[in-house]
């Protein structure tokens, strides 16, 4: 397995999952078994707390699945490509810590698909465009795409959104509930998805992960009870596709587990003593 396609670095109890194939990050079967085994990586690294997920370069957070891949494979490995792509994106989501889609650049079909499956999305603005172009080569939003984004953002906004096969800039985007947040990082609006010099695109990418890792802080140890992050994430994720009586069951089973940790235990301690909780994750 070609660990390079998908870089695995730490930043202060952050994993950063970086796509790397460059120039479009195009997602292979190769890409998707590495992506697998760095999400596996940072579930099981108990100093992990957060995992943020973005793309190598300044113009592509990822343009999807290789079409010329697509292209020269026989249908039984379509299928069991799409299959294995979305076991991957399923243990993303359900993974029990907080996940960020950082979009460096253009985030595209599986790209976006890759995202969706991503807790937040938080966007360089003027970085690129996105959106579920695949009608446009006579399939579907096959990873998954077609029922996180009716999730997202509802039946009849997702079916426009995937039939018009259109791509929107970030801006738009946000607007349509695809991003929670855009992230300045001093790339004029003329700039959008241009990249600009190398140079410049190495800085303008540098400036969007450190504003990225920088917010993402907020949500680990000492800061936040990360467990409790992960968790509250687990009754959203789970909870949603279960009946409201079994969710609330499984709601009280997460908050007991809570009840039993550190942090818990420390929370309420520093309310009561009227001084800032110091969390360790656990």
């Amino acid at each position: 397995m070609s660990q390079k396609l998908v870089r695995y670095e730490i930043h202060e109890k952050i994993a950063v999952l970086t796509l790397s194939d460059p120039p479009a990050n195009a997602y292979t079967h190769e890409m998707m078994l590495a992506l697998d085994e760095a999400i596996l990586k940072a579930r099981f690294d108990t100093e992990v707390e957060v995992i943020v997920v973005t793309g190598d370069g300044d113009k592509f957070f990822c343009a999807g699945a290789d079409i010329q891949m697509l292209q020269e494979v026989d249908p039984a490995f379509k299928y069991y490509f799409c299959l294995h792509a979305n076991e991957t994106l399923s243990r993303l989501e359900q993974t029990p810590k907080l996940t960020i889609a950082a979009l460096n650049g253009h985030c595209v079909g599986g790209g976006l698909e890759i995202a969706l499956a991503c807790d937040l999305r938080w966007a360089k603005e003027h970085g690129g465009k996105c959106g579920l172009p695949e009608v446009h080569l006579g399939v579907l939003p096959g990873t998954g795409g077609t029922q996180r984004l009716l999730r997202l953002v509802g039946r009849s906004k997702a079916l426009k959104l995937m039939i018009s096969g259109d791509n929107m800039n970030f801006a738009a985007a946000k607007e349509a509930g695809l991003i929670d947040d855009l992230i300045d990082c001093g790339v004029g609006s003329g700039d959008e998805g241009n990249g600009g010099t190398e140079t410049q695109g190495a800085d303008h990418r540098a400036g969007f992960l450190d504003r990225v890792l920088e917010r993402a802080q907020q949500f680990v140890s000492p800061q936040k009870a990360s467990k409790a992050v992960g968790l509250i994430k687990r009754a959203c994720v789970s909870g949603s596709e279960m009946a409201f009586e079994p969710s609330l069951a499984f709601e009280r089973e997460l908050q007991q587990q809570l009840f039993q940790s550190h942090d818990a235990k420390e929370g309420m301690l520093a309310f009561n003593e009227k001084r800032r909780p110091e969390f360790r994750g656990e």
